[in-house]
């Protein structure tokens, strides 16, 4: 019976099985990321993929998959002699689990032989066991970060280091990186998601005919996997000797001046980050050439290898989606081919450097600048990014709703905008929060020992050592383990020679960093908060407390209050960017069920604390304090507010409320809550910080008293 369904078989994931074909052709390219919503074979794709790859030959008894043909293996094992062995097998297919730890993934001392024989002898890990092969993380974005940067090193460098436990060794590790994730679960942080080399997206097929086809062959395969498998055997030995033929062409093809230079102005129109995008866009290129069988890359090459290596590198917001304008890619590239020639023509004497027209691109004009030098088209029409709505429309890309507009009929007429002439937007309406900014770090109070992150006090697995216990939780603490054990040697009738342990005498290290958090946000969108600048300082705050929280890797979930009820807008989730643009869509008008907001927000909280109870909750209370529905809303309130407070939750009310007038209810709120109390304007850091140098200026400017009583001056 087969293992995997068979990789010709999947339907609907075109840009997919491209990627991961063209990273098999040059694995130098650096593997692949597939982003999707759940059940989009994004995981069957993968494990299938490992069967058509042709056989490979290694040396016979290598724990490293050493080739053959390598002049100068670095494999421990080695060196080898002229009679070596040589065994075929398939391709490995190695599984790192979202658990894994660093030792079983780089290696570390063989225990077992170190205890028996007193040996220091090295236990390979999934590196080595990947080696020549593919490593396939399914949730990648969940493992813990130290793990992401050791495997992208490694898949960077071609080789793993490891010096630990008295260790020292370096072995090759090249192989098919392949990480899998569901955004929804949370992102990974930009510095990592550069080093894939490619990312697709990828999701569910709309078309009913596609969807039906797929179900009919996933059942089919369930039913009769052997049969079914034997449907497609030709078609997989086809795949196999076309991936075999690429991988022999690959480094015969010829990548002409004049596309090298093509590559440099799509990266440069699409604003990216650093050379690594140019470089994995020119291998891509020339495997998608070798794919198709050519020794000189094309256009098509260009553009296919464009849309896979720079979505996740252009310049943009943390919140925007990945992807490129395909129509400016196009516009970039021109209709022209380019030189397949991979010589530059040689310099005429009139030639100066530096001079538009000078030289030659080897490609001809592309429609884009002058003479052909170069000045692409840049996003926008106007330099700016490519993701800037055109003039005359909002950030929403709908049209400019121009002057605001009178008060809504559902705001009440006591709360007339925002209390410093500003009108009320109409109820339902809309507005895009600002630039985000660094906010202010809020914090839980207390030592928690939650999941590893980056906001508050914690006892984590990784972090200072600050003392030892009883077991190996934290890793094992030798001298902690050794002074337990000292005490006890003559009871245990030790004269001389090794130290007796016992199990008792195991120390494990306790170590303190920092943990991710739940960040719950309930949001007042009532219609005192309506009014166009509030609601637009409001989402910016949030805004960046959400890119703050994403920092952190924490949780985030969102509940609003408007009209006479609330709303859990965005359950607790890892994906910050879909709580972004749930928050870009939040509405505001009508009257304010603050209670019915708490009440909802503790429900949210309750439900996850039976969930994961590591995991600590910060409540922001996002309000002007204002209590207009029901009856005796504002008594039911504080009732509320009270019975919350007894539940122990950490919680910030920020205050929204602006204006020469103030009723400073929010304050009152905090107070009821036993809550940190903050003004939406001290959200920003910057405001705190300019605020303290300022009051540090003015100290220093004034005359102070000195310790005899007596004025002097600083």
């Amino acid at each position: 019976m087969p293992q995997h369904y068979p990789f010709t078989a999947v339907v609907g994931s075109d840009d997919m099985t491209l990627a991961l074909l063209l990273t098999t052709v040059s694995p130098e390219i650096g593997g692949v990321l597939v982003r999707g919503e759940k059940g989009t074979a994004k995981s069957t794709a993968v494990r299938a993929l490992a069967a058509v790859l042709p056989p490979i030959d290694v040396v016979a008894g290598d724990r490293f998959s050493t080739d053959p043909a390598d002049t100068a293996p670095l494999s421990p094992d080695g060196p080898f002699g002229a009679d070596v062995g040589v065994e075929t097998r398939p391709v490995r297919l190695v599984e790192l689990p979202v658990g894994a730890t660093e030792d079983r993934l780089l290696g570390s001392l063989h225990l077992e032989r170190a205890l028996s024989a007193g040996v220091a002898e090295y236990e390979p890990g999934l590196l080595a066991r990947a080696h020549r092969g593919i490593l396939y993380v399914d949730e990648v974005n969940l493992l813990h970060d130290h793990l992401v940067d050791l495997l992208l090193d490694a898949a960077a460098m071609g080789r793993a280091t490891v010096e630990r436990d008295g260790v020292s060794v370096v072995h090759a590790a090249r192989f098919v990186l392949v990480g899998t994730m569901n955004p929804e679960e949370g992102e990974l942080r930009p510095q990592l998601l550069d080093r894939f080399g490619l990312t697709v997206e990828v999701a569910a097929p709309r078309d009913p005919s596609l969807r039906t086809e797929v179900v009919r062959r996933r059942l089919a395969f369930d039913a009769a996997p052997e049969a079914f498998a034997e449907r497609y055997a030709d078609d997989e030995a086809a795949l196999r000797a076309r991936i075999a033929t690429a991988q022999e062409l690959v480094a015969s093809v010829v990548l002409g001046d004049g596309a090298l230079r093509k590559i440099a102005e799509v990266c440069a129109a699409f604003d990216v980050d650093g050379l690594r995008a140019d470089i994995v866009t020119a291998r891509t290129a020339i495997a998608h050439a070798a794919w198709h069988g050519r020794r000189y890359v094309l256009r098509q090459d260009i553009r296919a290898a464009a849309l896979l290596a720079l979505p996740h590198r252009r310049r943009r917001n943390p919140f925007d989606a990945p992807g490129i304008d395909e129509d400016l890619l196009d516009q970039v590239l021109g209709d022209d081919e380019p030189d397949p020639d991979p010589q530059p023509e040689e310099p005429r004497p009139d030639d100066q450097p530096g001079e538009p027209g000078g030289g030659t691109d080897g490609g001809g004009t592309d429609g884009g600048g002058p003479d052909g030098a170069g000045d692409g088209p840049e996003p926008g029409g106007d330099g700016g990014s490519a993701a800037e709505p055109p003039a005359g429309r909002d950030d929403q890309g709908g049209p400019d709703a121009g002057p605001d507009s009178p008060d809504s009929p559902d705001t009440p007429a006591d709360q007339p905008g925002d209390g410093a002439g500003t009108p009320a937007a109409p109820a339902g309406t809309t507005v895009a929060a600002g630039a985000p900014y660094r906010p202010r770090v809020l914090r839980v109070a207390g030592t928690g020992e939650g999941e590893a992150g980056r906001r508050s006090r914690a006892i984590t697995s990784t972090g200072r050592r600050i003392g030892n216990a009883p077991g190996t939780a934290g890793g094992l603490d030798l001298v902690g383990t050794v002074r337990a054990a000292a005490p006890h040697q003559h009871a245990r009738g030790r004269t001389a020679g090794r130290l007796l342990l016992r199990g008792a005498d195991l120390r494990g290290a306790v170590r303190e960093g920092r943990e991710s958090n739940l960040v719950l946000f309930c949001v007042d969108a009532s219609g005192s908060m309506a009014a166009r600048k509030r609601m637009q300082q409001v989402k910016t705050a949030i805004l960046s407390l959400l890119l703050d929280a994403y920092q952190r890797r924490d949780k985030v979930g969102l509940v609003t209050f408007r009209g006479l009820e609330a709303e859990v807008a965005l359950p607790p989730t890892g994906s910050i960017d879909v709580a972004a643009r749930r928050l870009d869509a939040l509405p505001a008008g009508g009257r304010t069920p603050l209670a019915e907001g708490l009440i909802a927000a503790a429900d949210v909280l309750r439900r996850e604390r039976l969930r994961d109870p590591r995991r600590r909750p910060l409540l922001v209370l996002v309000t002007d304090g204002r209590a207009t529905a029901g009856a005796d809303p504002v008594e039911r309130s504080r009732q509320v507010a009270a019975w919350l407070a007894e539940q122990g939750v950490e919680t910030v009310v920020v205050d929204c409320e602006n204006g020469p007038f103030r009723l400073g209810l929010a304050r009152k709120l905090a107070e009821h809550l036993q809550a940190t109390y903050l003004p939406v304007a001290e959200v920003s850091a910057e405001v705190l910080a300019g605020a303290a140098r300022a009051a540090t200026a003015d100290r220093a400017e004034r005359p102070h008293l000195d310790r005899s009583g007596t004025r002097g001056v600083a």
